[in-house]
């Protein structure tokens, strides 16, 4: 077991990333459907998940090198970043706010609890920050942290395609779009696909992670 996790990871991802360079459609996603491949294999099996997590615990220490990284293309674009800083900004506190209103009115149009409201509102950042402001505002963290993972793999499923969809074609506004709203996940996608959104992309998903940690405390409580 000391390997199956890393090698049933990368098979998975790669077999499947082919698959959708063959068709490019979300249905297809690789990091959605290696997901879903690798939960129904455990589920089908005995290895238990948290033994096919420690076999892959070299995967999950790539993680680290892999967002520092996203300094690079950053530093590369920075002249043309320093030129939209100020919309940068303004997107961010626009698009974190309207991240945290929409999940929260929400589900008050639904009547639920107040508990899974603040659960829900931090959904949009990076999962250590979402499971902290999770915790500090009343919420339930692993719920935080589930709920986070699944705006990231939407984000990468389908960021691109809404933006086309609403016909958004500002790489800046693009990049900025899909950080702020479905953070590492979604920037691995736009990354792939522009580098100048790429590193947008990462700048406003560490500001978008920042902004929300302290903005959403102060206001949860005039919110749920």
């Amino acid at each position: 077991m000391n390997v199956f996790g890393v090698f049933l990871t990368l098979f998975l991802y790669t077999v499947l990333s082919w698959m959708y360079a063959k068709k490019r459609t979300p249905v297809l996603n690789p990091v959605l459907l290696s997901i879903v491949t690798i939960a129904i294999i455990l589920k089908g099996t005995s290895i238990k998940y948290g033994e096919y997590m420690e076999s892959a615990r070299f995967l999950s220490f790539l993680l680290g090198p892999a967002v520092v990284s996203l300094a690079i293309p950053l530093y590369k674009q920075l002249s043309i970043i320093r030129e939209y800083k100020k919309e940068i900004a303004v997107g961010v506190v626009v698009g974190g706010s309207t991240a945290i209103l929409s999940a929260v009115y929400m589900l008050k149009a639904f009547h639920a609890p107040e508990i899974l409201q603040r659960s829900f509102a931090p959904k949009s950042v990076t999962t250590a920050i979402a499971m902290g402001v999770s915790e500090k505002i009343g919420g339930i963290p692993p719920l935080t942290a589930v709920l986070v993972i699944l705006t990231g793999i939407l984000g990468n499923a389908l960021a691109p395609e809404l933006l086309n969809i609403f016909r958004v074609r500002d790489r800046v506004a693009r990049g900025l779009a899909t950080g702020v709203s479905s953070h590492g996940l979604g920037t691995a996608r736009i990354i792939t696909e522009d580098e100048l959104a790429g590193a947008v992309s990462g700048l406003g998903m560490a500001l978008n992670g920042v902004y929300t940690a302290f903005i959403l405390p102060a206001i949860i409580n005039f919110l749920v």
